[in-house]
């Protein structure tokens, strides 16, 4: 995510922190809310920045420690998710990943993929196919809406079969 800072927000975080010093703020919120609200930053960005500005250990996480916040009491989910974000990343290496406030997406031209720590037992993972009828584990988006065609539904200590694997690269083939 640090990597794609420039591009997303227009400015390196060097830049990011002279803009800062200039200001009174000291707190994460307003720090936050100043991105947001003054530079129109979203909130995945605005987040690592306020976190990196103020040296937080949850900055030490690419992900600005987003992932950490979602799955926190959720714990057992944890290595599904590693499991499918470990998946999803070796498809290729034009596979961006974008921690946000709920969920991880993974967009290539497009989003192909979103996972989403579900309730405490359980982790939806949304893809987007096009023209294709869901089936078997494959069902309608549901919750998802417009940002996925089709939504999984994994359970805690489920492991990454090759149904679901499948399904995501097909997914990210037809991402283009």
């Amino acid at each position: 995510m640090e990597d794609s800072i420039e591009d997303k927000t227009g400015k390196e975080l060097d830049e990011w922190f002279k803009i800062l010093e200039k200001t009174d703020l000291d707190k994460h919120r307003a720090i936050l809310n100043h991105l947001k609200g003054e530079y129109d930053i979203s909130y995945g960005y605005a987040n690592l920045i306020a976190l990196k500005f103020l040296k937080s250990d949850a900055a030490s996480n690419d992900d600005g420690g987003l992932v950490q916040t979602q799955y926190k009491g959720k714990e057992e989910l944890l290595p599904v998710y590693k499991s499918l974000d470990a998946f999803i990343r070796q498809l290729g290496t034009d596979v961006k990943v974008v921690p946000k406030k709920a969920a991880v997406s993974y967009i290539r031209t497009h989003q192909f993929a979103l996972v989403k720590p579900a309730t405490k037992k359980r982790i939806d993972l949304g893809i987007k196919i096009k023209g294709q009828k869901p089936e078997g584990i494959l069902e309608e988006s549901g919750p998802f809406g417009a940002m996925c065609t089709h939504r999984i539904r994994i359970n805690a200590g489920s492991e990454l079969n090759q149904e679901i694997k499948k399904w995501i690269e097909l997914a990210y083939k037809t991402s283009v």
